[in-house]
């Protein structure tokens, strides 16, 4: 710990006799505590507690004379970890403060992007999802090490999902119902497309395994909070854009996802499955048991 070295270092350096440069008296790897006092006589050093021995006591006194000087330095750089992006030490994206036991982390991690591999409803061309998995999250080391463990993670995120209909079929809105339906496009038309676009903040609750320095895997459940969801149809006829855009849309506000990835370092492939409806039922397609796999990135 840089901190002990710095404060014994500084200790043994006082004494005005010392044109000499003095002995190391001794080493301790990874102390519990360090107490140090200063009476009017001298310095008391005691350790308490060492790596694998919780039992271990040292005591070193220095007595001074009547006009030594004492000047002592600390390096907080071990009781809290920051660690930025990209940090060769760790790939993930991450802000961290370790505690000085490290079990606990605070994190920003989790940049994905996907395309969607099925969905029960048939008339859905395609569908696009990404997102930060966590804004912030509180995450809790099994085994007291940032890596090479399990790890169990609560957060808050930000999620988008996108689906778009197949030609030549739109999304249309009854005025009265709000009834999200499809029908077809005038004809004569071009430039066509017919997308719902719904933003969530997202809950994730996720397991992590190392499974060596590099390779770890990561398993869970996700809530979303669809707080915005817009419907939009746009084409365009007689060289004329036209957007038929539905803001009042009748989404379930709250659905839940799963979601699996394996990482190597910064770089990792995720696949997300969401078996909730988009709709409240009744108010538009079952769109539901939406499977999408792309790629995560500094998770």
């Amino acid at each position: 710990m840089k901190t002990i070295y710095s404060f014994i270092a500084a200790l043994f350096a006082v004494s005005q006799l010392s044109a000499q440069t003095p002995d190391t008296v001794t080493v301790i790897d990874s102390p519990r505590q360090v107490v140090i006092t200063e009476t009017p006589t001298g310095t008391i050093v005691k350790v308490k507690g060492m790596k694998d021995n919780d039992e271990y006591n040292y005591t070193y006194q220095m007595e001074h004379a009547a006009n030594d000087s004492i000047h002592t330095s600390q390096d907080v750089d071990n009781d809290w970890d920051i660690n930025f992006p990209f940090k060769p030490k760790d790939s993930k994206l991450s802000i961290a403060l370790s505690g000085k036991n490290n079990r606990f982390t605070v994190e920003m991690k989790g940049i994905y992007f996907g395309m969607g591999l099925h969905n029960d409803c048939e008339m859905i061309n395609n569908s696009f999802n990404w997102g930060l998995l966590q804004f912030a999250g509180i995450q809790y080391n099994i085994l007291n090490t940032q890596r090479l463990g399990q790890h169990f993670s609560l957060g808050v995120g930000y999620d988008s999902k996108r689906f778009s209909l197949k030609r030549p079929n739109c999304f249309v809105q009854d005025n009265n119902t709000k009834v999200i339906s499809t029908d077809l496009y005038p004809e004569n038309v071009d430039k066509r497309s017919s997308i719902i676009n719904v933003r969530a903040i997202q809950f994730p609750l996720m397991f992590q395994q190392d499974l060596n320095k590099d390779f770890y895997f990561t398993l869970g459940g996700i809530m979303n909070w669809n707080v915005y969801a817009k419907c939009k149809t746009h084409f365009k006829k007689e060289n004329t854009d036209i957007d038929y855009t539905y803001h009042n849309i009748k989404q379930n506000k709250i659905t839940f996802d799963v979601l699996g990835a394996i990482n190597y370092g910064a770089f990792g492939i995720y696949c997300r499955y969401t078996p909730s409806e988009l709709f409240k039922k009744g108010y538009g397609p079952e769109i539901k048991n939406n499977v999408t796999l792309g790629i995560i990135l500094a998770y």
